[in-house]
């Protein structure tokens, strides 16, 4: 029957072992891609946001140049000297936030123009603003300052394009310019603002997509603006407190942005981490690429979110397998045992137990219809035997007419037989009988194990079940009296009292087992300090009955998650050597008033929940073995029990 146990098995949980995980697999690929892709999508929206705000930017300092050059505040300002004019000029460029302001007039706007396509546009009577670069040379004619603040050193980048270049002087500029037509005075007012090291205007970018431009905010979103591929404003950190100016972009974003002009949207090592990034290329005037506009937030904390997701499926899938399993064996026993009790009947039948029948199944269908049809074929064998032996009587009453004295032979030697016959069949009958009642005891001990866990499990859900399990708990009860009676009639000197010499080690570790569904539903850690120990002379079975309800009282006692420590170490009392088994729990101990009455019959400190028999009962089985059994309460808290029982003398082995 184990093949037949085993292929079931196989045969239930192949689709849950091997296609959930497949399906696990690909459903946390599928979901992995999708929140990928709202990743991407994300840094899409944050980076049209900053692209935004650079153009709205733009069109605003283009805008108030404009509307400068056509004020008649700026029109009064020209009719007088030039050093009052360019105290207008330094009070209007703060005014404005830029960086520079100058007015050309007509006879010196055309280099200008030939130079600059903003400047020619202007001159052409169309203001406005765009991204240009300036030389070093340039910002110096304009600002030594500015010319300065452009300059930003070059830190050696892992994985950018290698460039010779120590330093980048050049500066990259917001540049304005607007006509001026006022009172017979033509020209064009120029603006700009230097965009090298303006923290302010990457901060602001940052303060706009993200939460907080110092942090990031609970994604730790960056901004940052590329001359070129080196980055000349950012909120990167190189360290804690030094941004990373002059690090550079690697080579990929650099060819896929700056020369294929491609807006990239994906992930990116940047600086000294993993972002999820967006970068997109700026062009000047002239219509060339000469920088960048990035934003990005770290990959690292959704990387642990994706982690973390994934474990709690592969969680959620052992868990299911842990319970699919137990149930799956537990609802197929409907079908093995009444197999396994067929096996059984054909072994005694093919020993010549021709009575031998399987009875009422609680399976149904084809089961209950060949347990069914193989009790009648055993009738059958039984009724030919039957007529077999009446036709060997009839013959012998034949013969014993033809001649009495063998007749009367053949009764003594019959009656002889039969004799024979019937005691070794009822020797056979209480042999068969033990062992069925023994292996009864098996399956009956797991059912109501079984009906415990589901009790236990269920909690108070059990309620609406609660008459199916009572039913169950009464039959199991019945089936066990049943078992006894017959172990009884079968073998009644396996009721007497069979002490023999045992080991106490290997005895409490079963025990452990037994009880190893609480420890474990209680989250409780055991902690076994096991001494080389002599073995005692005892019934195994009640000393593991009481092993196991001192284990069960500490772990109530505890009431849920604690410490159950369990020692066992060689002790002599009063000149008699013997072994002290200790069980310690760390629950609130024994109160002191009623610490003396704990062995007494019937009494608990758990009113309703039991009989108050069990450490009554435990003392007896003790005192019966010649032991000692008692109880304190430690230091510490919890209750201790020690139980003493003197080592075993005789020369039985253990």
């Amino acid at each position: 029957m184990t093949s037949v146990r085993l292929r079931l098995l196989i045969l239930a949980l192949t689709p849950l072992v091997v296609l959930m995980p497949l399906l696990l697999l690909l459903g946390m690929s599928r979901w992995t891609g999708d929140y990928d892709e709202v990743l991407i999508a994300n840094v899409e929206s944050d980076l049209k946001i900053a692209s935004q705000y650079l153009s709205r930017l733009l069109d605003e300092t283009g805008n108030d140049l404009g509307a400068v050059a056509a004020s008649v505040e700026f029109s009064r300002w020209l009719g007088r000297p030039k050093a009052e004019q360019a105290q207008y000029l330094q009070q209007t460029r703060d005014r404005l936030g830029l960086d520079f302001l100058q007015y050309l007039p007509m006879d010196s706007v055309d280099a200008a123009a030939e130079e600059w396509p903003v400047i020619a546009r202007a001159l052409a009577g169309q203001g406005g603003a765009e991204i240009d670069i300036f030389s070093n040379e340039r910002l110096t004619t304009i600002s030594e300052p500015l010319a300065i603040r452009a300059r930003v050193p070059l830190v050696d980048t892992p994985a950018a394009v290698p460039t010779d270049r120590k330093i980048e002087d050049r500066g990259m500029v917001v540049h304005a310019a607007s006509p001026v037509r006022l009172n017979g005075a033509e020209g064009v007012l120029v603006g700009g603002m230097l965009l090298n090291r303006n923290l302010d205007f990457i901060d602001t970018i940052n303060d706009l997509v993200y939460a907080n431009a110092v942090t990031g905010g609970d994604r730790q979103g960056t901004a940052t603006l590329f001359l070129d591929d080196l980055r000349i404003s950012t909120n990167v950190r190189l360290f804690e407190d030094i941004r990373a100016l002059g690090t550079r972009v690697s080579a990929a974003v650099r060819e896929a942005v700056l020369i294929e002009g491609r807006t990239w949207l994906d992930r990116a090592f940047v600086v000294n981490d993993w972002y999820i990034s967006g970068y997109e290329p700026i062009t000047d005037s002239f219509g060339n690429r000469v920088g960048m506009l990035y934003v990005g937030f770290l990959e690292a904390p959704f990387t642990q979110e994706k982690r973390e997701a994934f474990w709690w499926m592969m969680a959620a899938f052992v868990l299911v397998l842990a319970i699919s399993a137990p149930v799956f064996l537990w609802m197929a026993r409907g079908i093995f045992a009444p197999l396994e009790r067929m096996t059984k009947v054909m072994h005694r039948v093919g020993r010549g137990e021709l009575a031998a029948r399987i009875g009422p199944v609680s399976a149904k269908g084809e089961i209950a219809a060949v347990a069914h049809h193989l009790d009648w074929l055993l009738e059958q064998v039984q009724e030919r035997d039957r007529q077999l032996r009446n036709w060997n009587d009839e013959l012998n009453a034949r013969v014993d007419q033809r001649t009495a004295e063998l007749r009367e032979a053949n009764e003594k030697l019959e009656q002889t037989f039969r004799q024979l016959v019937m005691s070794e069949k009822l020797a056979s009958i209480g042999e068969i009988t033990a062992g069925v009642a023994h292996e009864i005891n098996n399956p009956v001990a797991v059912i109501q194990g079984n009906v415990d866990v589901i009790r236990q499990t269920l909690g108070d859900e059990a309620e609406p079940v609660a008459t199916e399990l009572g039913l169950i708990d009464r039959q199991v009860s019945r089936i066990e009296v049943i078992v006894g009676k017959l172990l009884q009639f079968a073998s009644p000197s396996e009721f007497s009292d069979c002490e023999h010499n045992i080991q106490l080690q290997p005895l409490v570790q079963d025990c452990l087992v037994l009880v190893d569904h609480l420890l474990s539903r209680g989250g409780i850690e055991v902690i076994c300090d096991f001494d080389d120990v002599p073995p005692v002379r005892a019934d195994s079975g009640e000393i593991q009955q009481v092993v196991v309800n001192l284990i069960v009282n500490a772990t109530q006692a505890m009431g849920g998650a604690g410490r159950l420590q369990i020692g066992l170490r060689p002790e002599a009392r009063d000149g008699a050597a013997g072994v002290a088994l200790t069980v310690q729990d760390s629950g609130p101990g024994v109160p002191e008033d009623v610490l003396s009455s704990v062995f007494d019959p019937f009494f608990t400190t758990k009113p309703g929940e039991g009989t108050g028999l069990g450490l009554s009962i435990s003392q007896t089985l003790i005192q019966r073995a010649g032991g000692i059994i008692t109880v304190r309460n430690r230091s510490g808290g919890g209750a201790a029990f020690s139980v003493w029982l003197p080592e075993a003398t005789g020369e039985e082995s253990p």
